[in-house]
């Protein structure tokens, strides 16, 4: 009994040591509702969204949703079991996240802990969950090639600097193969990398730092990570905070690149968290509001006038080769484009396993020089001709074909044949070109 005497005594004692310091707390509420990754609080009514608060000691988390007579609170640290009753204090301040400029070349998560050694860093600053958008007049043209090292991407799907490009595609065909291959070209390119892992397994992401580190990569690479045994709502936050890490860093005029891997695990963490919650479910019992949720993270993605830039790579998983369900048709709606890679490609040997016929970069050309651009729109053009037939003649004899039919059908295997590249062997500009000089000799036979 004495010691619950204690208990107490120190925590009226540290509030009026709060209120001596300034730090008188304005606003208290009442948890009415434990839901498994939130509460909902009655009483505070002086409150705005993320707002910090703390719930007796037990727990602490940020404002998720405000209704009319209560909020939704979304926890993101429980030292004690929360029960209704407790005490809900405001803190009259954003919930913010920390990250250290050290943290280059490391495994972090969005509260400043370096995750392969397990410490925390020094020299930490606060990170907004969100900031507010970039007004269209501080942006600029995308115009600067962004080279991701790859052929079939840099010539025939270009990507520009500043571009939002989906990865799309079915479980095990090289999705984040072909993000960690980007990542490595940007060797000597004075790009910042940040990779954003959502859901992963621990040894997931020790395998892609320890392959980066390898290569070189890890030196200009952060990877801020959120495993797959984490509070949903950390997860939740992690693309975000990740986001508002590239955009302090575009405002210093860093060229800034974000792999998110992946948005489809991102918003199923979404609906599980309002699901608990008690969020009335939308289509596919997602969220009424999750395009909002990633329309308003992809739009960071920009040039910047200053120079700066945030190029974004987000990977989303299909099943069964889907790519019209509903997350997938949302974010391919947001983006510039995308890369969608082919199950079946995959099988047949196919690297990178890009279905060329699907793929589209909206900004093209654009982003191009002259020589890329010229033959790229050839490549493309005798490929996806040659895609056309193979389809189908692809159960017929070659020896029995008509001798024009014969010559397209081999010429197209030998474009196609050029674009297979292993992992981690990136290709320059020039060794791009030279692999299709044949065809550009070619047109000019044909044209004299």
């Amino acid at each position: 009994m004495k010691g619950m005497c204690d208990m107490e005594l120190n925590k009226v004692n540290k509030k009026v040591e709060d209120i001596k310091n300034n730090d008188n707390i304005f606003s208290v509420g009442k948890v009415i509702k434990v839901n498994p990754y939130t509460v909902i609080v009655s009483g505070l009514n002086d409150i705005t969204y993320y707002e910090e608060v703390n719930i007796d000691d037990k727990a602490k988390g940020f404002v998720f949703t405000v209704g009319k007579n209560n909020v939704t609170i979304s926890l993101i640290e429980v030292k004690e079991k929360i029960n209704p009753g407790d005490s809900v204090y405001a803190l009259k301040k954003q919930f913010k996240c920390l990250f250290s400029m050290d943290s280059m070349g490391k495994v972090i998560d969005i509260f400043g802990n370096d995750l392969i050694a397990g410490k925390k860093f020094d020299n930490l600053v606060e990170v907004s969950i969100e900031n507010d958008p970039i007004p269209i007049m501080d942006r600029d043209l995308v115009t600067r090639e962004f080279l991701t090292g790859i052929t079939g991407i840099d010539m025939l799907y270009p990507i520009g600097r500043g571009q939002r490009q989906l990865i799309i595609g079915d479980k095990k065909t090289g999705k984040t193969q072909i993000a960690l291959d980007a990542i490595v070209n940007q060797k000597d390119k004075n790009m910042v990398c940040i990779y954003v892992a959502i859901g992963k397994t621990k040894k997931e992401v020790k395998d892609i730092y320890y392959d980066l580190t390898k290569r070189g990569a890890a030196s200009y690479t952060i990877i801020i990570a959120s495993f797959n045994d984490e509070l949903p709502n950390r997860t939740y936050l992690t693309p975000y905070v990740a986001l508002s890490i590239a955009e302090e860093m575009m405002m210093d005029s860093y060229d800034v690149l974000v792999i998110i891997d992946d948005l489809k695990k991102h918003a199923d963490v979404y609906r599980q968290i309002a699901l608990a919650s008690g969020k009335t479910p939308g289509r596919d019992a997602y969220p009424s509001d999750i395009f909002y949720a990633h329309s308003r993270l992809l739009e960071k993605g920009c040039q910047h006038k200053n120079g700066g830039s945030i190029t974004i790579l987000p990977i989303v998983e299909t099943k069964s080769s889907d790519i019209t369900d509903y997350i997938s048709t949302n974010i391919i709606s947001i983006c510039d484009g995308q890369l969608v890679l082919s199950s079946k490609n995959f099988a047949k040997g196919q690297k990178p396993a890009l279905n060329y016929g699907l793929s589209v970069s909206r900004l093209g050309g654009n982003v191009q020089d002259p020589d890329m651009k010229k033959l790229g729109s050839l490549v493309r053009r005798e490929l996806l001709e040659y895609l056309e037939v193979r389809d189908i003649y692809e159960l017929a004899n070659i020896d029995e074909m008509g001798e024009e039919l014969q010559h397209r059908m081999k010429e197209g295997k030998k474009i196609l044949d050029k674009l297979s590249q292993n992992k981690f062997s990136p290709k320059s500009k020039e060794e791009m070109l030279s692999l299709y000089k044949f065809l550009e000799e070619g047109e000019d036979n044909a044209s004299r």
